[in-house]
């Protein structure tokens, strides 16, 4: 299904993608160069125009059009193949690599389905508690797998429950029956419908920006902040998930209330209790070998995470981080601090997989580990080409100085406004253009923009940065803003208006509340001052 995602549209709006990016590109290549952009900055301002415009038409594949910087800047003088060639392989694309790996081995083992049917098991009593228990476990799924996954997974468990409801004795419908003979469903059934596969397209989108790992936008942040300031300290899994995770606690309760609100009670609903999904837990047996030691590896690279770096709860209370301890002791192999990273534990645990034995032979009697290589080429390589696309856009800002001038302009109406202010025209700005642009590109292409309008307004980049990513993670309206709206949309229990009226109203929640978390727990976690410059940046002369 990702791969899929990836392939080129075709039909009119490919063909008109690639006209028009075509056209546009030679527009600004060979127009006037505005005044104080270096000419190297409005070829590449061509480049990316003419990517961005065939990222979001799909006028060639993605992975294709991600491929462009190799060619296009030692053509047009942006960078040299050897400068732009070290964006395609990275700390980050590292970093996903392994966490795939490790999403691939639970769901190879079928982990999955175990962990998600216990979550809703102990909330299954009501169909609202329910609704609950199914956003629990796809956001819990999606802070550690893709947002396009969690979905696929938890979709069907949903699909089987209304079945099972449907089914309930006593159940009498009020409906005619179709002109097909099949039998309708009571308007309250097909309310729960509505309600439960929004519930789960919705909860796959907030898991997934709990983590750095969760969903790529994420991943694409830390490596443009991390490449346009070098001097930064590095943002870890850690930090990040404690800022993120209460933020989406949040959106999940306000998700649920605004999807439960008016759902009225369901026929048959006393069939929805712990038996319903104790009896599909009992129908996968007692948990095998290889489960226990993929949750075992699980829970160990979710630790390593989380604790590699000191955290920070509250304003006194800090637990120290197992990373500076480590390389403390490894400091007479001339380990430096900082040299283990994120992508260090994702790796580590990702080749642990191939050496640790699975407990049961293949079909050809043959010793397995919990990965193997047939399944690890499943690995989405179309992604991690549009990682290198996006971080050989970012590198190519700062390279040319396009980022800075984009950046004066930008700052021009913000300066004089206040940091809540700007936060909350951030937030609005990348959650409704998401709802219309690929999330990764939209993320790659504005990074760097909005870091340069930092430093020209003197303030923490984070500050717009990090608010800025998470939104793009929140556009709730339209099947095409985010593949689990997709996906849900496709089982045909939605509506286009129910989604976009749902949508609306979330999205200006999560604009809320993403600004509240940016000021209330974002700025102490990271150490951020409201004014000035921070020390590791050079101020603009």
């Amino acid at each position: 299904m990702v791969e899929e995602a990836f392939e080129s549209r075709g039909g009119r709006t490919g063909a008109v993608g690639r006209v028009v990016g075509g056209a546009l590109f030679l527009l600004i290549l060979l127009g006037p160069n505005p005044a104080g952009l270096n000419p190297s900055g409005r070829r590449l301002a061509a480049v990316t125009l003419l990517m961005a415009v065939w990222w979001l038409t799909q006028a060639i594949p993605i992975a294709a059009t991600s491929l462009i910087p190799l060619v296009a800047f030692p053509l047009l003088g942006v960078q040299s193949a050897a400068q732009v060639s070290a964006a395609y392989i990275n700390r980050s694309i590292f970093l996903f690599l392994g966490g795939f790996i490790v999403a691939m081995g639970i769901e190879k083992w079928g982990l999955h389905r175990r962990m998600a049917l216990h979550v809703i098991r102990v909330l299954g009593s009501s169909p609202k508690r329910v609704v609950l228990g199914f956003m629990l476990a796809t956001a819990f799924l999606s802070m550690w797998i893709s947002n396009t996954a969690s979905t696929l997974l938890m979709m069907p468990i949903g699909l089987a429950m209304l079945t099972s409801l449907h089914e309930a004795s006593g159940f009498v419908s009020v409906e005619p029956p179709a002109a097909d003979g099949t039998p309708q469903r009571h308007p309250a059934l097909e309310e729960l419908a509505t309600v439960l596969m929004l519930a789960i397209a919705y909860s796959a989108s907030i898991g997934g920006l709990t983590t750095l790992v969760g969903t790529p936008t994420n991943i694409a942040f830390a490596e443009i902040f991390q490449t346009t300031f070098p001097a930064a300290p590095a943002i870890s899994v850690g930090q990040w998930m404690a800022t993120m995770v209460p933020l989406g606690v949040a959106m999940l309760i306000a998700a649920w209330l605004l999807l439960v609100r008016r759902l009225p009670p369901i026929p048959g609903a006393e069939t929805l209790n712990r038996r319903f999904f104790t009896d599909r837990l009992r129908s996968l047996g007692a948990p095998s070998r290889a489960e226990l030691m993929m949750f075992a590896v699980f829970g160990m690279t979710a630790w390593l995470w989380m604790f590699r770096t000191p955290l920070q709860l509250g304003r006194t209370l800090q637990l120290p981080g197992w990373g500076p301890w480590l390389t403390d002791r490894l400091s007479g192999w001339h380990v430096a601090p900082g040299a283990i990273d994120d992508s260090t534990v994702a790796i580590a645990m990702a080749l642990l997989m191939f050496i640790l034995p699975a407990g049961s032979p293949d079909a050809e009697g043959r010793r397995q580990a919990l990965m193997d290589w047939k399944t690890a080429r499943g690995l989405p390589w179309g992604l991690l080409l549009l990682f290198g696309g996006g971080f050989a856009i970012a590198g190519g800002f700062k390279a040319t100085g396009l980022s800075a001038w984009l950046g004066d302009r930008f700052a021009v109406g913000l300066s004089t406004q206040p940091i809540w202010l700007i936060v909350i025209g951030t937030c609005l700005m990348m959650t409704f253009l998401t709802e219309f642009t690929s999330n990764v590109a939209t993320v790659t292409t504005l990074m760097p923009i909005l870091a340069a309008a930092a430093v020209k307004m003197k303030m923490d980049p984070r500050l717009i940065m990090i608010p800025a990513t998470v939104s793009a993670s929140c556009a709730f309206m339209l099947p095409i803003a985010t593949p689990p709206n997709a996906i849900v949309f496709g089982s045909s229990q939605v509506s286009m208006g129910r989604m976009a009226r749902s949508g609306l109203a979330l999205n200006l929640l999560g604009v809320l509340l993403v600004t509240a978390v940016t000021l209330m727990l974002l700025v102490p976690q990271f150490g951020i001052a409201l004014e000035g410059l921070p020390t590791w940046i050079t101020p603009p002369r």
